[in-house]
């Protein structure tokens, strides 16, 4: 039998994507931690600086795949 969890769960990821964005958003909230505004406006800045460089072409992407199947070979046992 489902838990309560389960269910709001399960709802919850069968919402559209903006609403469940904005549902986290809520979630987030909720639980009252410490905002510094510095380290976002910090952030931002960080996530433009490389979005100019990404169109710029001053940097190489690499696909997610890729860097994942690097890191599952260097940590096979």
């Amino acid at each position: 039998m489902a838990t309560t969890n389960d269910r709001v769960v399960e709802e919850a990821l069968s919402l559209p994507a903006d609403v469940r964005l904005s549902l986290v958003e809520k979630l987030l909230m909720s639980l009252n931690l410490p905002i510094d505004e510095e380290i976002d406006r910090l952030w931002a800045e960080e996530a433009e600086r490389r979005i100019s460089q990404i169109e710029a072409g001053e940097v190489k992407l690499v696909p997610g795949e890729e860097v994942f199947d690097k890191i599952r070979a260097k940590h096979k046992r």
